[in-house]
């Protein structure tokens, strides 16, 4: 599956693709893990998952809360409250069923970048999973729009691909790719450099993400639900303390509002710890190695790293 080099860059009317891989070349913004897809990290490997309980609570429970406030609106008329009910069974009452159906299955093995081998290990179905050279990852930034009555709307995801290395795959099996909901452009590189930036220079420049290995240890011994609750409030009269106000009160909004306390529950208690890789070989294949067999760069992306960088060099000192 062929795809255009990376740092091409195509606009159109209401679409704009970033191709970032391959090669994987520096795309001049800060590693940042906006959707919390680092689950396991450290200097042989990184685990990233793409499983978020958590963001689909925060989706929900401003549409509980709105219908909440209609419920109260509507109390003292019966006949719209009948419509209210059947209006609020559909639009949250099915979502709630995927969300609790949700919480009762497996979560899904994550993909794991091995720094040292420079490889990626992605977990497929039936216990079968792929070995795949970094090199040839392929990842672009989509960005889509559209204009209505209610103004300009604008999503956009982060694609990242991998090829079957078994030239004797069927069709059905030959690629694979997951999607990250992060809006695309630069907030989808931002993302994407959290991959390339640990890959090509380690787990040193990567930003400080949830800890969802050692979450429940952190809880020191409280349930998930007083502990996070307690981790909350703990963050917002930090704030205060340090007098940073404004930082206090999007933590108290984002309670009422987005039920940030029950979604960092919920996200807790699926994934602390995360899902281990359960393959023998795997497991071996993610022991460190001497600095000595660490693969290396391919020559193509040397010069490549060394071209984008100097432009991008160029592009700070016009900035």
């Amino acid at each position: 599956m062929s795809t255009p080099p990376a740092g091409t860059t195509k606009k159109r009317m209401f679409s704009r693709n970033d191709y970032l891989a391959p090669l994987p070349i520096p795309t001049g913004e800060k590693p940042s893990d906006v959707l919390n897809t680092i689950w396991r990290k450290n200097e042989v490997f990184l685990d990233i998952g793409n499983y978020s309980i958590g963001s689909a609570v925060m989706v929900l429970w401003p549409m509980v809360m709105l219908f909440a406030f209609m419920g109260y609106l509507f109390r003292n008329d019966h006949d719209d409250m009948h419509i209210f009910a059947i209006m609020t069974t559909f639009i949250i009452g099915i979502p709630t069923l995927f969300l609790i159906q949700g919480l009762f299955r497996d979560v899904p093995l994550p993909v794991r970048f091995n720094r040292q081998r420079r490889e990626v290990c992605v977990p497929r179905e039936d216990g079968e999973y792929w070995i795949v050279p970094w090199e040839s990852v392929t990842a672009a930034a989509t960005q889509q729009s559209s204009v209505s009555q209610a103004g300009k709307a604008t999503m956009g995801l982060l694609i990242v691909g991998f090829e079957n290395p078994d030239p004797q795959a069927k069709d059905d099996n030959k690629h694979f790719w997951f999607g990250f909901n992060c809006g695309g452009g630069t907030t989808a590189m931002a993302l994407w450099e959290c991959m390339r930036s640990y890959m090509e220079i380690g787990p040193e420049v990567l930003p400080i993400t949830n800890d969802f290995e050692r979450g429940r240890e952190k809880l020191r011994g409280r349930s998930v639900f007083w502990g996070v609750c307690s981790e909350y409030l703990y963050g917002i009269r930090k704030h205060l303390m340090a007098q940073e106000i404004g930082q206090a009160i999007w933590l108290v909004i984002a309670a009422l509002l987005l039920g940030a306390p029950i979604a960092m529950m919920l996200q807790t208690w699926k994934l602390s710890p995360p899902p281990d890789l359960p393959y023998p070989d795997i497991i071996e294949w993610s022991k460190p190695l001497p600095p000595e067999q660490w693969a290396k760069r391919s020559p193509e992306l040397e010069v490549a790293i060394a071209t984008r960088e100097a432009e991008l060099a160029v592009i700070r000192k016009q900035a």
